[in-house]
């Protein structure tokens, strides 16, 4: 709150009245956690090839990887984004991730992506997981109808679940729920847990989800 105001003390004796002034404060933010976001300009007919691509792999080898997929479908192939057709996007999120380790210092350092399709019918899932051991995590919405379940970030804060302040305010306890859309790219670090929301539609959420690794 701006401006000075003052507090009157009554000494438990009684004997007399002291007055103060409130301390100034200064904030300090601890312990910045970030993630990044940008719309990827791809255009109508790249986003169908992308779908039918994304589609008749999973008609060719219909079942899922698992991991923490449920009541949808993932890939076992975790190279998607070397295949022809996702050129475009593989180099566009692989700049992306370069640009977003800059930011966090690691530059010069070679690296690959690990990708996957991850898929979800009415009712799918991801349960609360890490993608241990990489440079960046992230995802690529390719198709999200209405009723997709959202992306939700844990607070990686272990024990401010156990604090008195809820909420997105200072030292409250928050989630974070991303509400995705067609075409953006999301960036997180690997160690931030998060999971997805149960999907509420009968057309399928599609995203490609991807690893930076060392090469």
């Amino acid at each position: 709150m701006a401006g000075n105001f003052t507090l009157t003390f009554k000494p438990a004796d009684g004997t007399s009245q002291v007055s103060a002034m409130a301390p100034a404060l200064r904030s300090f933010d601890l312990f910045p956690t970030r993630i990044w976001q940008a719309g990827l300009p791809a255009s109508p007919l790249h986003l169908q090839a992308w779908t039918t691509a994304v589609l008749t792999l999973r008609a060719a080898h219909p079942q899922p990887a698992g991991r923490t997929n449920r009541q949808g479908w993932n890939s076992e192939d975790m190279s998607i984004l070397e295949q022809a057709v996702f050129a475009p996007l593989r180099q566009a999120i692989h700049a992306g991730c370069a640009a977003a380790l800059g930011e966090m210092g690691v530059r010069g350092v070679p690296f690959a992506l690990q990708s996957w399709i991850n898929l979800h019918d009415r009712g799918g899932f991801n349960f609360l997981h890490v993608h241990e051991g990489c440079l960046l995590s992230g995802c690529f919405y390719l198709s999200v109808p209405t009723g997709s379940g959202k992306l939700v970030f844990r607070d990686p804060r272990p024990g401010v679940i156990h604090g008195y302040v809820k909420g997105a305010v200072p030292n409250g306890y928050s989630d974070i729920r991303l509400a995705p859309e067609t075409g953006l790219l999301v960036l997180f670090p690997c160690w931030m847990e998060h999971f997805v929301e149960p999907h509420e539609s009968d057309e399928p959420r599609i995203s490609i989800s991807f690893n930076a690794v060392t090469a």
